[in-house]
């Protein structure tokens, strides 16, 4: 069990040295994702296979960190035995490193669209205008999850789960648009599907980083809220107040 004085600090220096270990390295983690994300819009809009041919290769790197700090996390556990605000601490770490290793799978499967699109015929394919603008919205809702994750923000957490409902919206517009171009044009069904499951893949991101705001509320509320609604969310905080 974790030892801590009167005002919650811990009196094991190494734990606390662990726990900031293993925050920074998930935030390491939280960046390099970011940064697939927007480099896979690119390389999908602009048709750049040589940035997405990278995009892939460094999705390993994800893979691999996801590892080590779940082993980290593990350790932690098993050596310090945290307990009720400190496991939650844990579990949201390790639960938001799930997360952000199939963010990066998602960045992965936007750039082999992009390889795709980049060997067609040259002509830039409906949905672009789609993919810059729900994939501007799912990229700050990731940012802005880590941020909130960061500084305990409950209220900011909610703010991001909220707008995944936005993205969701969105997304069922384009995909609306885009099959409606097919039927008209069956021409450009193939490429037309490679935009349709880039932008797939980008709602997807929108969901996890909803799910990274839900453990947000979890780390610091201690309710799990992964079936709530916002409002449910809301409420949740307000009780606590």
């Amino acid at each position: 069990m974790t030892l801590q004085d009167k005002k919650g600090n811990h009196i094991s220096e190494q734990f606390d040295n662990d726990l900031r270990k293993v925050t920074s390295h998930m935030m390491e983690m939280g960046g390099l994702v970011e940064q697939q994300v927007e480099r896979a819009i690119i390389a999908l809009v602009e048709g750049d296979s040589e940035r997405a041919d990278q995009i892939i290769e460094r999705d390993k790197s994800i893979n691999n960190m996801e590892i080590v700090i779940d082993e980290e996390c593990t350790n932690i556990i098993a050596r310090r035995q945290p307990a009720a605000r400190d496991l939650r601490f844990v579990i949201s770490i390790s639960k938001t490193v799930a997360d952000l290793e199939r963010i990066g799978d998602e960045a992965s499967r936007i750039a082999k669209m992009a390889l795709s699109l980049s060997g067609s015929d040259g002509q830039a394919p409906r949905g672009y205008v789609e993919v810059r603008h729900i994939g501007n919205m799912v990229k700050q809702m990731v940012h802005d999850a880590l941020d909130a994750f960061i500084r305990r923000d409950v209220d900011a957490a909610i703010k991001v789960a909220g707008r995944d409902k936005e993205v969701d919206l969105e997304y069922g517009s384009a995909m609306r648009e885009l099959v409606t171009y097919m039927m008209e044009d069956p021409r450009t069904i193939g490429r037309v599907m490679d935009v349709i499951w880039a932008l797939r893949s980008l709602e997807r991101i929108g969901d996890h980083a909803r799910n990274i705001a839900e453990h947000v509320v979890y780390n610091v509320l201690g309710h799990d809220v992964r079936h709530a609604s916002v409002d449910q969310m809301r409420e949740a905080l307000e009780k606590q107040r």
